[in-house]
């Protein structure tokens, strides 16, 4: 890191290595909590701890891109208060650094912070976010119908569960037993010697041969035997489900601030606008949140036995100003109107604690803080 002090690339290593353990530490709790709404989805399909995975980890860069402004926050505030509280902040300023140079390191990650965060909100998050939806939309529609186990009664769809009692190595099923809930209030029960499975109009289709269709009437208690030596057998639950409806956090940025007027309803535009706004002004407040705890520490008088109220403050401060935007957020989805607050919510308090950071002379000069630690060991009586 060429035009960096040593004392930089010092403080910017354990901001960085803090930054990634505790971005990745949290975005892994999300996971493990978020995964387990998908451990049904899975299990009850027959499919493998392979699909589990590969299924859920295309939600953690959305994971990330929540969690990276407080974990910036977090890391800066933490770090430079363990400078200071090893004085190691002490003896920077007694070797005569000026407030930017301190902030220096913290304002490197932040900018890389902000950054990456443009680049998950722009692009990664709604790419992977997507992948995720379609993938989720063929396991539930598609993608069980080809994992039929043997001796397992695999739920195919919401209404429709398969049993395979033996399968060849060349994919031919037999002993199939179909529970068919399609049509309401009239359950049927298909029994089949063999069968092949087909993909037909991407949609996953089973060939029965040599079986019989069994129905009771509800009103008469009848049962309905049709024998046939071939059907074929749609596996998807219903017309609906063969149609994915994309979500806002899939769509494009330019799909959100330019929709489609005959695709999106007027009631969706404002929430389309909120969250492509909201992939705007995210990222700008992992730059304020890191300032506000380089102002936390930075800011202020000299103290020998340190002083927990500033940073008790900034986190305060944060936790205002994250519910603060979930306000605004659910606020400018009414009314349009109020969506330039959401960027001033996101970037104005970064500025604000730039000036008071920069522009106010925060701290003593060297000699200044070498005078006052002089004058603290000559009243100190272990120094006497």
């Amino acid at each position: 890191m060429k035009g960096f002090t040593t004392l930089d690339r010092y403080v910017i290593r354990q901001l960085f290595v803090a930054l990634a353990a505790s971005t990745g530490g949290l975005a892994a709790l999300i996971w493990l909590t978020q995964s387990l709404r998908f451990v049904s989805l899975v299990v009850d399909r027959g499919l493998s701890l392979r699909v589990f995975i590969e299924l859920t980890s295309m939600m953690i860069p959305s994971f990330v891109a929540v969690v990276l402004p407080i974990t910036t926050f977090i890391v800066t505030l933490f770090m430079y208060q363990r400078l200071a509280g090893d004085r190691e902040l002490t003896v920077m300023r007694a070797a005569g650094l000026s407030p930017f140079a301190l902030a220096r390191p913290g304002l490197v990650c932040a900018s890389f912070a902000t950054a990456l965060t443009f680049l998950l909100n722009l692009w990664i998050v709604p790419v992977s976010y997507r992948d995720f939806r379609q993938f989720e939309f063929q396991i539930r529609n598609k993608m069980a119908a080809f994992m039929l186990q043997e001796g397992v009664f695999t739920r195919v769809s919401d209404v429709m569960t398969v049993y395979v009692r033996e399968r060849d190595h060349d994919g031919t099923l037999r002993g199939i037993v179909v529970e068919d809930d399609r049509v309401a209030n009239s359950r049927a029960t298909i029994l089949a010697k063999r069968g092949t499975m087909l993909l037909v109009n991407d949609q996953p289709r089973v060939v029965l041969f040599e079986g019989s269709r069994q129905e009771i009437d509800p009103k008469t208690g009848r049962l309905t035997m049709l024998l046939f030596d071939r059907n074929a057998l749609d596996l998807t639950s219903n017309k609906d489900s063969q149609v994915r409806y994309r979500d806002a956090a899939e769509m494009s940025l330019h799909e959100l601030l330019s929709p489609n007027l005959h695709e999106v309803s007027n009631r969706d535009r404002g929430k389309l606008a909120v969250e492509g706004w909201r992939r705007i002004t995210s990222p700008f407040t992992a730059f304020s949140f890191a300032m506000i705890g380089l102002v936390a520490v930075l800011q202020g008088a000299f103290s020998r036995h340190g002083n927990i109220s500033r940073p008790l403050l900034a986190v305060v401060t944060v936790v205002a100003l994250l519910a603060l935007n979930l306000l605004l957020q659910n606020l400018a989805s009414r009314n349009t109107a109020l969506i330039p607050l959401i960027l001033i919510e996101a970037a104005v308090p970064g500025l604000i604690c730039a000036a008071m950071l920069f522009a106010s002379g925060i701290g003593s000069s060297g000699s200044d803080v070498t005078r006052r630690l002089g004058a603290s060991r000559d009243a100190s009586p272990a120094s006497r």
